[in-house]
């Protein structure tokens, strides 16, 4: 079954010129992409984006993390892209990451694991949303 994801290659990936690995992962792994960017994330939108962790302690190195740098947000495509996509990432953990997924190769810690992916079709909707307009959307 078709179904839509997002993805963000986050600041530590872009900065060690990773994203193209990465992404070539992504279209390997039978996933298309139909909407990217790179952006500058402001505070506001890393905190609008990360609400859901606002009570949390880690949420203001998150967000002082997410806008640190550059990020590539995209909505990929595929059969069970959200679970096929969360197996390529790997762990959040990188050193508890498989083999051959993206947080293993590029990741350097739990917050640095170089990408982030939806994890569940509400969840993917919704971010999905907060990054692109339909007008940005292919296919």
């Amino acid at each position: 079954m078709s179904e839509l994801t997002f993805s963000i290659v986050k600041p530590d990936a872009v900065q060690a010129g990773q994203a193209g690995s990465i992404l070539q992962m992504i279209i390997d792994a039978g996933l298309t992409i139909r909407a990217m960017k790179m952006i500058r994330l402001t505070r506001e939108q890393a905190e609008g984006f990360y609400a859901v962790h606002r009570e949390r302690p880690f949420f203001k190195d998150l967000v002082n993390y997410m806008i640190s740098g550059p990020v590539i947000v995209s909505m990929l495509e595929g059969d069970n892209a959200i679970a096929r996509y969360r197996e390529l990432m790997g762990a959040t953990d990188p050193a508890k990451a498989a083999e051959g997924t993206i947080r293993k190769r590029f990741g350097k810690s739990i917050e640095a694991n170089a990408c982030h992916g939806s994890d569940g079709p509400d969840t993917a909707k919704t971010e999905v949303a907060y990054f692109f307009s339909r007008l940005e959307m292919v296919g």
